[in-house]
């Protein structure tokens, strides 16, 4: 344990309050709520503490402790309530996810089924399912589920359909066919048009018991049943959380997308974008301590990579590091072009950086007159999004398939940027040679560079091919000629490492004017 530690946890107060735990990068991992948060947080440093803990969540929690951070609170139910709001402001990765809990349910429908069934389970899965939860009062939610299949004709997990030779489906095969007071022979679209209505209903229903679990939080916290109270309060936030997806979720569509587009729905619906970002362009800034400074531009199509719209640039309009004068630059030039050109712009630009980001591009679209589209910054400390007007920071959960969409595009233009800096890093190196050349200036480098396009051109021509270029006699130009194929040279001594990754092919990402 570092002294910095040991010393704030001396000076903790033994009195209530909330405490949250940081990684090494700052990152929030845990918050937790202590009636004395001397006592409390000590106690995760205790020596051997990790090696006696049995759950391997809570081993792994203790290990990637770096630093926290407490608030002093005046009784415990106010430390419950402010836990609460900080779990649900930072979801920190190993704060209990109840949607996941293995003592509560939930009602999965599988839209990847051709009649999806409404089934129970207890873990909730990255997948094209529909959720409803977590319920806890298990026996009132089978009765519900019961109800439904009643009322609506639908499916639970014990049913088998069968199709018949026309396309149809005959739901049940024995007496539920005379108990249900539904057609029991129907269509593919008929059956979902039911699902619709049946999730319409427990929506309804959740909303119900939403109110019955706020009104047992609260009286367990007025019997000062605090962890009791708790408790009820991650199911309420988990599924206030479901219920807040459930008002942007489509009718359910057979030939609704997969993958990358599923991707694109819940970017849509979380950053409220009137219309699927389609295309999305990312730009990216990258340099070494000010030199080699360059921008790069990656363009995703339906949430793919589109490397032939991909583009790089060299800063030009001024020498030095500032990140958000080169954002301003080439965001003006790429849209410049565009609109000189009578392309659309994208339906989303994202910045791969913060607030200071994100004005400099704003100032690109007010220099031209232009009408931005969607606009926001993606900040990677904690994978913040920015927007461009006056919304707050969003934080989405790191498995949220939007965001892994939008980090895939933010890392794809880094990894891009990253490329370019280092080809032309590269190709300094192998320019640099000349400099060992006597009597070669400035002048006739650039008149070298601009004939032959590279090194290795240079070093591949004649000794007449170098007499071409203007400037160089043909006693220069056989010097040079022996100079550049030394063996020492020749060998491979003046060659840069390679650069791991596309290298950047002006074919394939032309840089833009």
């Amino acid at each position: 344990m570092q002294a910095t530690l040991k010393e704030k946890v001396r000076q903790l107060p033994d009195k209530p309050g909330v405490y949250l735990m940081k990684d090494r990068l700052g990152r929030i991992i845990y918050v937790g709520k202590a009636r004395s948060l001397k006592k409390r947080v000590s106690s995760y440093f205790q020596r051997g503490r990790a090696a006696a803990v049995a759950q391997p969540k809570i081993r792994a929690l203790i290990d990637l402790i770096a630093d926290f951070e407490t608030v002093e609170v005046k009784s415990e139910p106010e430390a419950l309530l402010l836990e609460g709001k900080l779990i649900k402001q930072w979801r920190p990765r190993y704060n209990t996810d109840f949607t996941d809990d293995k003592r509560f349910l939930l009602v999965r429908i599988d839209l990847n089924e051709e009649l999806p069934r409404f089934r129970l389970t207890r873990l909730k899965k990255e997948d094209r399912s529909r959720y409803f939860g977590p319920f806890a009062h298990s026996g009132l939610l089978r009765k519900t589920l019961a109800q439904m299949r009643r009322q609506f004709g639908i499916l639970l997990s014990d049913s088998t359909p069968q199709k018949l030779p026309d396309g149809r489906w005959r739901l049940y095969d024995d007496v539920r066919e005379e108990l249900y007071g539904t057609e029991n022979i129907v269509t593919t679209e008929a059956y979902r048009r039911r699902v619709d209505d049946a999730c319409a209903f427990l929506e309804g229903k959740s909303r119900e018991w939403l109110e019955t679990l706020r009104a047992e939080m609260a009286a367990a916290a007025v019997r000062q049943e605090f962890e009791k109270a708790a408790e009820l309060r991650d199911v309420v936030f988990a599924l206030e959380q479901t219920l807040r997806k459930t008002r942007h979720f489509e009718r359910l569509d057979p030939t609704r997308p997969h993958g990358d587009e599923e991707a694109l729905y819940s970017l849509q619906r979380a950053l409220q974008l009137p219309q699927l970002p389609h295309t999305m362009e990312c730009f990216d800034i990258s340099h070494i301590s000010g030199t080699f400074v360059v921008a790069s531009m990656v363009h995703f199509a339906d949430g793919r990579p589109d490397k032939n719209n991909y583009r790089r640039f060299q800063i030009k309009s001024f020498i030095g590091n500032d990140d958000f004068r080169a954002m301003e630059e080439v965001v003006g030039r790429r849209y410049r072009r565009l609109a000189g050109e009578n392309r659309p712009l994208p339906e989303l630009i994202v910045i791969d950086g913060g607030r200071g980001q994100i004005s400099a591009a704003l100032k690109a679209f007010v220099a031209l007159d232009l009408t931005p589209p969607a606009l926001i910054g993606l900040a990677k400390q904690h994978e913040t999004i920015i927007f461009a007007d006056e919304r707050p920071p969003l934080n989405l959960p790191l498995n949220h398939p939007g965001l892994n969409l939008l980090q895939r595009l933010r890392d794809e233009a880094h990894r891009f940027a990253n490329t370019y800096n280092a080809t032309l890093r590269s190709k300094k190196i192998r320019e640099s040679v000349l400099d060992d050349f006597a009597g070669l200036g400035p002048v006739r480098r650039r008149a070298l560079m601009e004939h032959f396009g590279s090194i290795e051109r240079l070093r591949a021509a004649s000794a007449a091919e170098i007499s071409d270029v203007a400037g160089f006699g043909s006693r220069m130009a056989a010097e040079l000629h022996e100079f550049l194929n030394r063996p020492e040279l020749t060998a491979g001594g003046d060659q840069a490492p390679k650069v791991p990754g596309n290298v950047v092919a002006p074919k394939s990402a032309p840089p833009e004017s």
